[in-house]
């Protein structure tokens, strides 16, 4: 209510006076005995206001209106998609952090690390950076005002110049108690405030009718609310800081990696919320005692750096790309051809050292943002993404070896630096040939990077060019010498190599690039194998790969989780036949094939380690704790109808015993030592029945090798009741459905909190 009252209050009052003394509680009019309270307040309401709208305003007047307290804000960062824009809150930890550096009102530009420290924002820009990965930098705000229309379905975020202004306004009107104030903005829009608990928006109007008076009546008005309590938004209290493990994870084949077309950074950041939801869940007690904080998943990214500018490779498959059926060879170019460029010598030197070196970077940078980390680190690989890792964990060196290893490399390049052309040619019995080397202002750097074309038009005959190319790039490439990789034919080497001598005769490339490059590309594919596989004694592990110099990881791997590997069958076609039980990574001890039964990308990799035992893979189980209830049932069909079995041929077991029994009396009595024709036809029985004994029934102890310790392999997801119906129709979702299985990640989490001595709990349904 104003200070001064209106005409309609005051028109009140003097008609009843007395009615005002008895509801503002006035002691000194009389009262007249036995009246009752109804008969006292009605008759003054009737008189002092026809209108019943003004006997409740009187009514319902408080004494005295509620204090102002200040709004509290929240801030929300934007997220952009196809289907349009959104606001997202910060957590609470992470929306005090910032409000906590925005009250110090600095001028300089203030730093705040939010998300569990893999996006940093700028206070003063209002703007959030992603630190581990390249993404466009989102908006950020103090919201303390909000707004909705009828075809929202969340409540959105008013700028902040817009906020301030509709919280002066609602202060004064609650201050002054004066409400149904309207507010008009510059950009058409209209605020008013009915009451503290009603506050509508009206948009602006163009071109509307002049007699239209009211904005209500020409526009959908927008519900307005103040404060982050009032809109019911999903606010999370945020994560650890402590992070006990880190998990990099390696995406498949092309930019998306499920049904809505999500990068790699979209999907990690599902898997890593179902993570710290089954955190809560599944190790609360440990959560509680502070005894766990949270295990960090972070993506690596390798298609954009094969795809992009840098190899051209999308420009030169374009120039030979059909042009019919565009959208289909445009998704064939952009996802299936990651198949054969991994087989390619020369894209996939590119792969794995884009993989590795993104693997190392991510741990540098996150070991500089958490000193304090001291946990171990696993890696995760899904489809082409398991495949490329297998393939480096095979290659890897122990730190004894590697030390060696770089020993040797370190003296075999001195050597060749103090080498002379003449000692190296007089030492093959090839000296005549070095006039002709001279000319040409060659060493033996540069001639281990010439093509045999190159010698050939020099004058140099076919036998000693090819020995000196070979004794060349032996003593150049030590590396190359000791994995005895075949080189490309003359002719295939021209066509290779063209690309890089363009790129050197241009002087583009440093003479370390061009090493590595001659590494990759001259090198060809060797396809020795053995029968004995990975692990033989003479270090042919991984034989059929691609011959490239594989890059070291920064660390060893705790754990090597495959989520829909197709490495089984990748093993098979380069022609190896079984792995070695014995074998196992060099730097890694656990490894995990994670499948779901409909994968069609999926293969097992027990079989290939014990063949002569056919060996169901393990069941994943559901995170609620039992199978789901289509397998029971399948389960429970199948253990009924061997019990119907069972029973039918115990039942022709008794009546052959009854039937085969001679009557003891009609036989002739027995000598001692020999055994009556009924104890011979009952044993026969007996071991008919039961042919052999429970200890020999028992399945003999499976040694499945040490590729995870000598524990299990494969494990098996179990299939949804939808996806039991016809498992074609849902063959590609299920390559695709890992990142968001809260099954596969309690496997993880429980892969790694084992390991730290943390107890699984099973929470109660």
């Amino acid at each position: 209510m104003s200070d001064c009252p209106d005409e309609e209050d005051r028109g009140l009052q003097q008609a009843a006076p007395s009615g005002t003394d008895i509801l503002l509680g006035n002691s000194s009019q009389s009262e007249k005995p036995g009246t009752s309270p109804e008969e006292k307040v009605t008759p003054v309401v009737d008189e002092a206001s026809p209108s019943s709208t003004s006997s409740f305003e009187m009514l319902d007047v408080e004494p005295a209106p509620a204090p102002y307290q200040e709004v509290q804000p929240h801030w929300f960062f934007c997220r952009r998609a196809d289907d349009g824009t959104s606001w997202q809150p910060f957590s609470v930890v992470d929306s005090v952090k910032l409000e906590s550096a925005y009250s110090t009102g600095s001028c300089q530009d203030i730093l705040v690390a939010v998300d569990g420290e893999r996006y940093d924002v700028h206070i003063n820009e209002r703007k959030r950076y992603a630190v581990y990965w390249e993404q466009a930098p989102t908006e950020v705000r103090r919201c303390t005002w909000f707004y909705k229309g009828d075809k929202d379905t969340r409540f959105m975020p008013y700028s902040e110049d817009f906020s301030q202004k509709l919280e002066d306004a609602y202060k004064e009107a609650i201050t002054k108690d004066e409400w149904k104030a309207k507010l008009e903005f510059p950009t058409g829009e209209t605020v008013i405030l009915h009451n503290p608990k009603l506050i509508m928006q009206y948009q602006p109007i163009f071109a509307q009718d002049e007699w239209v008076s009211s904005p209500s009546e020409h526009t959908r008005p927008r519900t307005v609310k103040r404060g982050v309590n009032s809109i019911s938004a999903e606010i999370p209290d945020g994560e650890p800081d402590n992070v006990d493990h880190l998990v990099f994870m390696v995406h498949g084949i092309g930019p998306a990696c499920d049904l809505r077309f999500r990068s790699i950074i979209q999907c990690v950041n599902d898997f890593r919320s179902a993570s710290l939801s089954l955190l809560a869940s599944h190790y609360k007690r440990a959560q509680q005692e502070d005894k766990i904080g949270r295990v960090e998943f972070l993506p690596v990214n390798w298609h954009s750096a094969l795809h992009g500018d840098a190899t051209g490779v999308d420009e030169d498959i374009q120039r030979i790309t059909l042009p019919s059926i565009s959208r289909l060879r445009h998704f064939t170019n952009d996802t299936l051809l990651d198949l054969f460029f991994y087989n390619s010598p020369t894209y996939c030197q590119t792969i794995v050292d884009t993989v590795a070196s993104e693997i190392n970077r991510l741990h540098a940078l996150f070991k500089q943002r958490h000193p304090e980390f001291k946990g171990a680190v696993s890696i995760v690989g899904h489809s082409l993404g398991s495949l490329i890792l297998f393939d480096m964990l095979t290659n890897q060196t122990p730190e004894s070896e590697a030390n060696t290893e770089k020993t040797s490399r370190e003296n075999s390049n001195c050597q060749a630096q103090h080498d002379t052309l003449e000692q190296f040619l007089t030492k093959m019995g090839l000296q005549q040939y070095l006039s002709l080397l001279q000319t040409e202002d060659l060493d033996l750097q540069s001639l281990a990077l010439c093509r045999d074309n190159d010698l050939k038009d020099i004058g140099i005959p076919l036998g000693p060019r090819k020995k000196i190319l070979n004794a060349a790039r032996r003593k150049v490439f030590p590396k190359d010498s000791r994995q005895s990789s075949v080189f490309l034919a003359p002719e295939l080497q021209d066509s290779s190599t063209n690309d890089h001598n363009d790129n050197q005769s241009t002087g583009m490339m440093t003479q370390q690039a061009q090493l590595h490059r001659a590494q990759s590309v001259t090198s060809a594919v060797d396809y020795e194998h053995f029968d004995v596989g990975i692990g033989q004694t003479n270090g042919g592990i991984a034989k059929g790969q691609v011959s490239i110099d594989y890059p070291q990881l920064a660390f060893h791997p705790q754990t090597f989780f495959a989520f829909g590997s197709p490495i089984g069958m990748f093993l098979t076609v380069r022609g190896l036949k079984r792995i070695d039980p014995n074998y196992t990574f060099p730097t890694c001890k656990s490894f995990y094939n994670i499948y779901h039964p409909y994968d069609p990308v999926a293969y097992r990799i027990e079989p290939m380690i014990v063949s002569d035992v056919d060996l169901e893979p393990m069941l994943i189980p559901h995170h609620k704790g039992r199978k789901r209830m289509h397998l029971e049932l399948k389960d429970s069909l199948t253990r009924m109808g061997m019990d119907i079995k069972n029973n039918v041929l115990g039942s022709l077991r008794t009546a052959w015993q009854s039937f085969a029994r001679i009557p003891v009396a009609a036989l002739p009595p027995v000598e001692a030592g020999e055994a009556s024709i009924e104890e011979n036809l009952q044993d026969e029985c007996v071991e008919a029945e039961f042919p052999v004994s429970s200890e020999q029934l028992e399945e003999p102890q499976i040694k499945m090798g040490m590729l995870n310790g000598g524990r299990r392999i494969d494990y098996v997801l179990q299939e949804k009741p939808i996806e039991s119906f016809n498992e074609y129709l849902f063959a590609i979702q299920s390559h695709l459905c890992y990142w968001e299985s809260e099954d596969t990640a309690l496997l993880v989490l429980r892969e790694i909190y084992d390991n730290l001595g943390i107890a699984f709990e099973q929470p109660q349904q």
